[in-house]
């Protein structure tokens, strides 16, 4: 084992971290030793103890002080890390040495009373976050003495008492050398190793024996070891380095991926330092200093995390983000927020992370392959005879495959024929093959090549366009293609989306990620095996006359993120530019522009829109214009939704969007009849009639006027069989109140309908109910019948696997509903303390906003209330509408991320729309005050009775 720090530029030799200016430790011992004299050499005296123990938090409160101030001063985080690691040297030098001289003073100490102190794990590497655990190894010569256990436990326990979290072993060499050999995390510790203080003839023993009996015949079993460490936490973390919270320690492209490559260079390359690696042929002097850079950076981050949140906190969360940016000086631009700013550079950096990474593994299976052929998952596979299995690629010279990965047959290949540089991820693609490592490395150092006579360049762009339109693998070489930088300099649009995340809840990936993600939703589709969950676009897609619109389509709808202007409308503008460079027709550039600018269109509608409400059809079908339009517009929504994050898309808004295209697609066909709205009504009865044939004739006829025009128009035959049940057996039971549950789970919502007498604040109430038992509610639908009744289904998430916990689970909410329309459970009160116990989303700021529409519905105004979700809100919402002495016809609720859109269709107790603008006006005022969370005004004192909707 080679001697060093655990940073890449790690040595026993202390950088120039300022030291003398954060902790004096000869100052700190004169006190200590002061202390113990003046209590005549009893160091063990408790009134001593606590004196020392005082003098020692002072001066690393003290110290911590200055280093977070250097931080704020200098940046830099690698000298952070560094200069805590000092910091808590000297305390424990302080340390141990009043505990030899004063605590436990060994007159004539022997052979066997000899101690080493040595930092294992981070702190062996020299480098401390604020609140990183103490990793320490107490080394004996051969076995425990008393002196040195009373040593090492008072030196343990003073840390304790400082408030550190230490981690410690015990252990003489043999121990030492015996575990390394079995168990990988004690060997990567003692790899770690690094001297404190004491007896440091036992910790060069110990460094000398380690080296020659455990890493001189062991280097491949590491390697293999720690890359299967690491993809297993890869895995535990999320396999995107591209995710909105990344965890910046453990994560992918964080701080350990870097230890990773530290702990294998110095086990296998016996390097002291980063340089060591550019003498070995492993990192260019360029890539060595990205390297510097990028753990710069992470540390950076991390000790800020560390201060800011006073605890051990590795998780960069949306919470924080704000305040690390504006820590890190990072300020807001046009299009972009400071937050956004800084995130995109973390996310660039943990791509460099990742080049780096493939670049060390290319390294070491050029240089070691035949030395370590067992380690298969990134060494080169041989053949029986131990050689290289070369072949060429037919109809492509300028490449070969080697052992079935792509590379070029000659190193000036790019410079001979820059397309080359795109015609390789297309053979990729069409051989089905990874690329060489050292090929990798090449394209990244040829980008400069990428000009604008490339881009331009029409086989460039058909290549380009036959890897974006594969039915393969197109996500998987688009990463590749976007990870090299290829992507970014063939497509400058793609370049400036690259790394960029949103500062919200709702999207799970960096642009660039969500962009080549959705590409790889679009394959799938296309290839049949999302027939399960998307059924329709499954159907659909083969229908299509042109798919390759569809892939262009989906690849740019997100390409104008970040600019100042709505990201539909310039993602519109810069297809019509691309699109023909791409080879595409003006007719072919004129339906991506569109697909591109009304991308979010058919989400928005069928999640916030009453899809029973004809106006919202009609609408719809006017944008739309054509089936072919209308088909594609529905596969690129889905595979948008999908491609947002894991559980954003689910059966409910598959089934939304399933019925908005089956309402418009009889009015693009033309084949939408024609009947007046009396007659489909009076169709609706009969057909009802016909299934409630076991009722008698009276029954029947009775029933058939207990609902209003709007109930037989818009609610499905199913349900109104069972309504129908369900009100005629309260009526035999004399029952006021009744719920009926059901079950969709393919839809992944639980249905509860509600009967219960008319009341104006009978829905708020179902809202509070359902915010009590923990159940988000994402429809409604109301109905009053004629007899003074209201009929309320609401659909609410859900929530168990299986049909029967879950339909438990929603008869446990009915039964809370219903207690709650009793009287017996005071919502109100309930629901506040259950708020104010949940707490805000404080990360983040949208301001409430309201819009009051008469043009949507020709028989409702409809209200859109856009703010930032918050417990109860639902309850509030409705609550105050109904303190406006509105009818709700039907309620929408969608949320995306923090982000909520609540669209309501009301009318005035008189069934009439909402025109005077006065009143109007007190609309938007009240519900923004109910978004806020504001007190409102006291209700009326005449409470209105909700009339009938007619």
């Amino acid at each position: 084992m080679v001697e060093g720090e655990g940073t890449v530029e790690g040595s026993l030799t202390k950088t120039a971290n300022g030291l003398a200016e954060l902790i004096d430790r000869q100052a700190l011992q004169s006190k200590l030793r002061a202390f113990a004299e003046e209590a005549g050499g009893r160091g063990g005296d408790l009134k001593v103890r606590a004196r020392v123990l005082s003098a020692l938090k002072a001066a690393m409160k003290d110290a911590r002080s200055k280093v977070e101030k250097l931080l704020f001063e200098d940046g830099s985080g690698t000298a952070c890390a560094s200069r805590l690691s000092d910091v808590q040297d000297e305390l424990i030098r302080a340390i141990h040495e009043f505990a030899v001289e004063f605590v436990y003073k060994a007159e004539n100490p022997s052979s066997a009373e000899r101690l080493s102190i040595v930092a294992v794990g981070g702190y062996g590497r020299g480098t401390l976050a604020p609140g990183s655990d103490i990793d320490l190894l107490f080394l004996l010569p051969y076995k425990q003495t008393p002196w040195g256990e009373q040593v090492v436990e008072y030196i343990l326990y003073m840390l304790w008492d400082l408030g550190l979290k230490v981690g410690h072993a015990t252990r003489n060499i043999d121990e030492c050398v015996r575990l390394s050999r079995t168990d990988m995390t004690i060997r990567t510790a003692i790899l770690e190793a690094r001297f404190i203080w004491g007896d440091e003839e036992l910790y060069s023993e110990l460094v000398r024996r380690f080296d020659h009996e455990v890493a001189a015949s062991t280097g491949a079993e590491f390697i293999a070891a720690k890359l299967a460490e690491r993809d297993e936490r890869h895995r535990r973390q999320g396999a995107s380095r591209y995710l909105v919270e990344p965890n910046i320690k453990e994560g992918k492209g964080g701080l350990r991926d870097l230890n990773t490559l530290f702990w294998i260079s110095k086990y296998f390359y016996r390097v002291r330092s980063g340089s060591g690696l550019v003498k070995a042929g492993v990192f260019s002097r360029a890539e060595y200093n990205r390297f510097r850079k990028c753990e710069d950076f992470l540390w950076a981050v991390r000790c800020h995390m560390h201060f800011l949140t006073g605890r051990p906190e590795e998780r960069l969360s949306f919470d924080i983000q704000r305040e690390i940016a504006i820590r890190l000086g990072y300020t807001q631009h046009p299009g972009m927020k400071d937050v956004e700013r800084f995130m995109k550079h973390y996310f660039l950096v943990a791509k460099d992370v990742g080049d780096l990474t493939r670049i060390f593994c290319a390294a070491l299976e050029n240089q070691h392959v035949k030395h370590a052929p067992g380690l298969s998952r990134f060494f080169t596979r041989l053949t029986k005879s131990g050689r290289v299995n070369q072949k060429h690629i037919k109809g492509a010279p300028d490449f070969m495959l080697e052992n079935e990965r792509i590379t070029v047959a000659h190193e000036d290949v790019f410079e001979k024929d820059p397309v080359n540089l795109i015609r390789i991820f297309a053979l990729a693609d069409r051989e089905n093959v990874s690329f060489h490592p050292e090929v990798l490395k090449l394209i990244r150092r040829s980008l400069k090549l990428i000009n604008a006579a490339v881009r331009e360049d029409a086989e460039a762009n058909r290549l380009f366009l036959q890897i974006l339109t594969s039915r393969n693998d197109p996500e998987t070489v688009l990463r590749r293609m976007n990870e090299t930088g290829v992507l970014g300099r063939f497509i400058p649009d793609f370049d400036k989306v690259v790394a960029m995340m949103q500062f919200n809840m709702y999207h799970h990936f960096t642009v660039d990620e969500h962009l080549i993600h959705a590409v790889g939703i679009m394959a799938a589709i296309d290839r049949g095996e999302a027939g399960e969950d998307h059924p329709l676009s499954t159907d659909l897609i083969k229908t299509i006359q042109n798919r390759k619109l569809l892939y262009v389509a989906i690849f740019l709808h997100d390409i104008a993120k970040g600019r100042p202007e709505d990201h539909s409308i310039a993602g519109a503008r810069i297809a019509r530019r691309l699109c023909p460079r791409l080879g595409l027709t003006a007719s072919e550039t004129d339906t991506v522009a569109w697909l591109i600018e009304y991308h979010l269109e058919m989400s928005t509608v069928a999640q916030s829109r009453d899809l029973s409400d004809r106006k919202t059809i009609e609408d719809f079908a006017r944008i739309v214009q054509s089936m072919e339009r209308l088909k594609m517009l529905l596969i690129l929504t889905v595979a948008d939704i999908r491609a947002v994050g894991p559980g954003v898309f689910n059966g409910w808004k598959g089934q939304l969007l399933r019925t908005l295209y089956y309402e418009t697609e009889p009015l693009l066909t033309g084949g939408h009849s024609q009947v007046s709205r009396d007659q489909r009504v009076e169709a609706a009865k009969q057909e009802l009639a016909e299934a409630l044939g076991q009722w008698s004739d009276r029954e029947r006829t009775a029933y058939l006027e207990r609902h209003y025009p709007s109930y037989w128009l818009r609610v499905p035959l199913e349900r109104k069989v069972a309504d129908a049940e369900m009100i005629r057996a309260a009526d035999k039971a004399r029952e006021r109140f009744a719920a009926r549950v059901a079950t969709h789970a393919f839809e992944a919502v639980t249905e509860i309908t509600v009967l219960a007498p008319d009341h104006p604040r009978l829905l708020s109430t179902i809202a509070g109910a359902c915010f009590v038992a923990g159940a988000n509610i994402v429809d409604a639908q109301i109905d009053t019948t004629t007899d003074g009744f209201a009929l309320d289904t609401i659909f609410i998430s859900r929530e168990l696997p299986d049909d029967s916990d879950e339909f438990r689970r929603g008869n446990r909410i009915g039964e809370l509903i219903e207690k709650a329309l009793r009287g017996e459970e005071v919502m109100p009160e309930t629901v506040a303390r259950k708020a104010a116990a949940k707490g805000r989303m404080k990360a983040f700021r949208i301001e409430a906003e309201v819009l009051v529409n008469n043009s949507w519905s020709n028989r409702y105004t409809v209200l859109e209330i856009t703010g930032l979700d918050r417990p109860g809100l639902l309850f509030d919402l409705t609550r105050a509408i109904s303190d406006l002495n509105l009818n709700i016809a039907s309620a929408h609720v969608a949320t995306f991320g923090e982000r909520v859109v609540d669209v309501f269709y009301v009318t005035d107790l008189t069934g009439q729309k909402i025109a005077n603008i006065g009143r109007q006006e007190a609309i938007r005022q009240r519900l923004v005050q109910a978004v806020d969370g504001e007190e409102a005004a006291p209700p009326p004192a005449k409470r209105a009775r909700r009339t009938a909707l007619t």
